[in-house]
């Protein structure tokens, strides 16, 4: 069975409530063999990475920037799940197998800073993007929430079997 990382920091309502639309996406009824596992950022760890086949993430844009809980759920696996540095640090394109990956990202004004981050991080892994990023202004409506459930189930569809 094929298993899904979803991999959120989701400290308002809002945001819990975009990831209730994620899940309830990657367990609509057309998927089948799917195994969904849902990790907050500061515990999600590099056995759960490695374990799955794709990852769904969601994460507040704030100040600019992912939030430091999916920033530090970066750091503390980045090299152990076969993320790729140049001589200077900074983060290379990444070989081998390319598992699929899509990202939501929630800001009451701005977006643009925290989904840049998050992609410069995951275009150094051997991950792929899959769909299109879901960005969300301010609170979201009926159509943010059924962009967030066909996200999910755009990304255990890839897997289903």
């Amino acid at each position: 069975m094929a298993r899904l990382l979803l991999v959120h920091h989701s400290p308002t309502p809002t945001l819990a409530q975009l990831g209730a639309d994620l899940l309830a996406g990657t367990q609509d009824e057309a998927i089948t063999g799917v195994e969904v596992l849902v990790r907050p950022a500061l515990e999600a760890s590099a056995e759960d990475v490695l374990a799955a086949d794709g990852y769904l993430l969601l994460t507040p844009a704030n100040f600019g920037y992912m939030s430091g809980a999916l920033k530090h759920f970066f750091d503390s696996l980045f090299l152990h799940v076969g993320g790729a540095l140049a001589d200077d640090g900074s983060g290379v394109t990444a070989g081998g197998g390319r598992r699929p990956f899509g990202l939501a990202v929630h800001g009451r004004y701005d977006t643009t800073g925290a989904v840049r981050s998050v992609l410069a991080i995951t275009g150094a892994l051997p991950w792929q993007q899959a769909a299109p990023v879901l960005e969300v202004l301010g609170d979201p409506d009926e159509e943010a929430r059924a962009a967030a459930y066909e996200l999910g189930g755009t990304l255990a569809a890839l897997l289903s079997s």
